[in-house]
């Protein structure tokens, strides 16, 4: 599988300091308890992160930025939708309602090409995060579902996180909420998608790698591992 970058974000902001040392110590042990060899356990890469890595390489095939600025170019905005819905739904990342009114929002040929020129401008293109991130943000609240609603953390996240887990993370509301209690930090969450929130989690995935840098087995790759490890510490499914 291809080599991913790791991450390059600092923990800065006025909440980087804000953390429970205490409650970090207990995520890492937690995490370990289910993962004894941290990120290089085979159990670890069999239900976490195996699937997630295959996506965003199968992401890169299709849609990395050569080819997506190709297809762009040739106004191919149906079959970009099309890859980039095909590439999600292989994974678990979203609910299935959240799917259906994407694929549904996704139909016309208005929110196709809205969802591909934002999309990549958002993954590849210039200007400062904040201004692509609310750009994305809102082109994804523009969308139009006939049922259901796209405007969602994890719709809005999703897509950056796949194709450039160097530097986008995936937000499961519940669970990370979950996580940063348990961690200690302030995660200042707003249900609605907005930069002040999404500045937050990448502080919260910066503190994560650099308490977990320390650690060996533990540094984390990319936001692929920083994502798993909210999970553990959040999902119900890693409850005792």
């Amino acid at each position: 599988m291809a080599r991913l970058a790791y991450l390059t974000s600092p923990a800065s902001g006025p909440r980087a300091s804000n953390v429970n040392y205490l409650g970090a110590a207990r995520c890492r042990r937690k995490f370990e308890l289910y993962y004894p060899d941290g990120f290089s356990d085979e159990a670890y890469l069999i239900a976490e992160r195996a699937h997630k890595e295959r996506a965003h390489v199968e992401w890169q095939a299709e849609l990395g930025p050569d080819a997506f600025r190709k297809r762009l170019a040739r106004g191919e905005y149906r079959q970009i939708a099309d890859a980039a819905l095909r590439i999600e739904a292989r994974t678990n990342l979203l609910f299935s309602f959240e799917k259906m009114a994407l694929r549904d929002a996704l139909r016309t040929p208005g929110g196709a090409r809205l969802f591909a020129h934002e999309l990549y401008a958002f993954l590849h293109g210039r200007g400062a995060p904040r201004r692509r991130f609310e750009d994305w943000s809102q082109a994804v609240a523009e969308l139009q579902p006939t049922r259901g609603r796209v405007n969602t953390w994890p719709v809005v996240t999703v897509f950056g996180f796949l194709g450039r887990p160097d530097r986008h993370l995936f937000l499961k509301p519940r669970v990370t909420r979950r996580a940063a209690h348990a961690y200690g930090f302030d995660l200042a969450y707003d249900a609605t998608p907005c930069w002040a929130g999404y500045e937050a989690l990448l502080t919260f995935a910066a503190i994560i790698r650099r308490d977990l840098d320390r650690r060996s087995g533990l540094r984390p790759r990319d936001m692929i591992d920083v994502q798993s490890f909210i999970w553990v510490q959040g999902s119900p499914e890693y409850e005792p």
